[in-house]
């Protein structure tokens, strides 16, 4: 029997549903005046992935520490390590992350009422790609292993509280990233498409748990995520 796990609502107007994360055990708000930080640690694989962590930014605020996973160039997934443990930085971590899948950059808005957060995060991931680029230079796998990525999307569901599709994008046989195509507008989805995604992205499969208090999209989430799956050349 499935395990449900509990929703925390975000209270996130407008929030962009592209999401590849992880919420870390702390919170996170940030106003950040730090040293530019360079990033610890990088590791690839032979999938042409690149994870790369990033040095701690301290702020009047609180720690804040990212790990950025690149296919090649392309961001795939951002994760807080370490965030403030504030309302306002639970509440912007995700609109940031959505916005980095989106514009493939550090050049994002920054959050109104988690500006420090928001700093320290722009900071942090300028670095990472930095860091990236210049192991991808020196990689000359790299761009070979990006062009073998496919993206495919997921069938697209009717469900009471509406549409619901996926768009799932492979490096071989491996998910790294999921885009939610369509969802439906609600508290409780907009809280449980990051835990889906996350969930997804660790178990490499649709065989995950349904989110308490969104059943009705994380079981819509799961369908289409096969099929996108079953889809794959």
């Amino acid at each position: 029997m499935k395990r449900a796990i509990p929703v925390v609502v975000l209270s996130i107007a407008g929030l962009v549903p592209v999401w590849l994360y992880q919420p870390s055990a702390e919170s996170s708000t940030v106003q950040a005046v730090t040293p530019a930080p360079s990033t610890s640690s990088s590791s690839s694989g032979s999938s042409g992935t690149n994870v790369v962590t990033t040095t701690t930014v301290d702020t009047e605020k609180g720690p804040v520490q990212l790990q950025v996973t690149f296919s090649g160039t392309k961001i795939t997934a951002v994760k807080m390590l370490q965030q403030p443990n504030h309302p306002q930085t639970t509440a912007a971590v995700p609109k940031l992350v959505a916005e980095t899948l989106e514009a493939q950059s550090a050049d994002i808005d920054t959050v109104s009422g988690a500006t420090i957060t928001s700093d320290a995060y722009k900071e942090s991931l300028q670095a990472a790609i930095d860091d990236n680029a210049k192991a991808a230079s020196a990689s000359p796998s790299a761009s070979a292993s990006e062009a073998s990525s496919q993206t495919v999307d997921g069938s697209a569901l009717s469900t009471e509280k509406g549409p619901v599709q996926v768009q799932v994008t492979f490096s071989g046989t491996k998910i790294t990233a999921v885009r939610m195509l369509q969802q439906p507008n609600h508290p409780q989805t907009t809280a449980a498409v990051p835990v889906l995604v996350a969930e997804t992205l660790e178990a490499q499969s649709a065989d995950i748990d349904t989110v308490s208090g969104a059943t009705i999209t994380s079981e819509a989430y799961k369908e289409s995520l096969q099929a996108a799956i079953d889809a794959r050349g």
